[in-house]
């Protein structure tokens, strides 16, 4: 693929999802505007994501057809997956140090990243079925973490009763019977996999539902007038991903395992964060501002990112 065609073909793909993501957040906009869905409305619609959607769409993520052959880049992927984690988490806590009340927001929001509606469809569109395998590695230390330390930092509790609440949490749970069934090839009945389908397509319209229902209730345009929200962004966007692509590309990986790790790191912050933030009443105000900004501008980090990084990759 020539240098032309990858720039044209990632930048449609960003383009297309960050459209799609913006015209349900503007649906969940007007719902609370117009007293559709009000602000306890907003926490119980939260609550039925996090608590039913998330967890059932992380199962049928693993109801796919177990392949030995791409076991090798997978297992790299894992690897990966949780170096980029662990250099992000580290870095976040030295680049994002300032006492405010939003800090774990803040720090939350720059960790996790929308890999799940983000990703799928470009790194679909650009490495095929190969790599959206190898993003389910990721999208398992996602689930993992998020409901473990992200839940953890978010309340500001880090005792042992915490973690293993949040090990027994629905989400965390169905990553690991979703191993199970995946790594034991047992695939559910067409009538209850297509069922608990319908639920997991739930969750990006309402995750994007709600991410508007609480961006309705701060000004946007304030907020992107905030030069704090843009230092969040450029951790989050630039500097976090980065930081994690050159540690693992020292290890010499499989491109294709390397860039799509890559790809789902630098994606913009989670809807997860601002679902968190309402659930938790942890100034959703501000965690639906970083997802807004993030995703705005995702618009150019992400194709500079992705071509940068395949650059290097393949040019290593």
């Amino acid at each position: 693929m020539s240098k032309e065609v990858f720039v044209m073909k990632t930048g449609m793909l960003i383009g297309n999802q960050i459209i799609i993501m913006f015209i349900i957040l503007l649906i969940g906009a007007f719902c609370y505007l117009k007293g559709i869905i009000t602000k306890d409305g907003t926490k119980q619609l939260s609550s039925v994501a996090l608590n039913i959607v998330n967890p059932v769409l992380i199962f049928m993520s693993y109801q796919s057809e177990y392949d030995k052959e791409l076991v090798h880049g997978l297992l790299w992927s894992f690897l990966l997956s949780a170096i980029s984690y662990a250099v992000t988490i580290l870095l976040t806590y030295v680049l994002i140090r300032k006492k405010t009340p939003d800090l774990a927001v803040e720090r939350v929001s720059s960790i996790y990243s929308n890999c799940a509606f983000m990703c799928i469809p470009l790194i679909n569109g650009i490495y095929g079925s190969e790599g959206v395998l190898y993003l389910t590695a990721y999208l398992t230390f996602f689930n993992l973490l998020i409901w473990t330390h992200g839940l953890m930092t978010m309340k500001g509790e880090r005792d042992f009763s915490s973690l293993i609440k949040a090990l027994l949490s629905p989400s965390v749970l169905s990553v690991f019977i979703g191993l199970i069934f995946y790594l034991t090839n047992i695939r559910l009945p067409s009538v209850p996999a297509s069922a608990l389908q319908y639920i997991a397509d739930m969750n990006t319209p309402m995750a994007m539902i709600i991410a508007g229902a609480t961006a309705a209730q701060t000004n946007v345009l304030k907020a992107l007038q905030n030069k704090r929200l843009y230092y969040v962004s450029l951790c989050k966007l630039i500097i976090l991903p980065a930081a994690a692509f050159f540690v693992t590309w020292l290890l010499s990986p499989p491109p294709v395992v390397l860039m799509t790790v890559t790809i789902a790191a630098a994606c913009p912050s989670a809807t997860m964060c601002t679902m968190f933030a309402v659930n938790l009443d942890k100034n959703p105000k501000t965690a639906s501002e970083i997802f807004t900004v993030t995703t705005i501008l995702s618009a150019v980090t992400l194709p500079l990112m992705t071509i940068f990084c395949d650059k290097l990759t393949y040019h290593m």
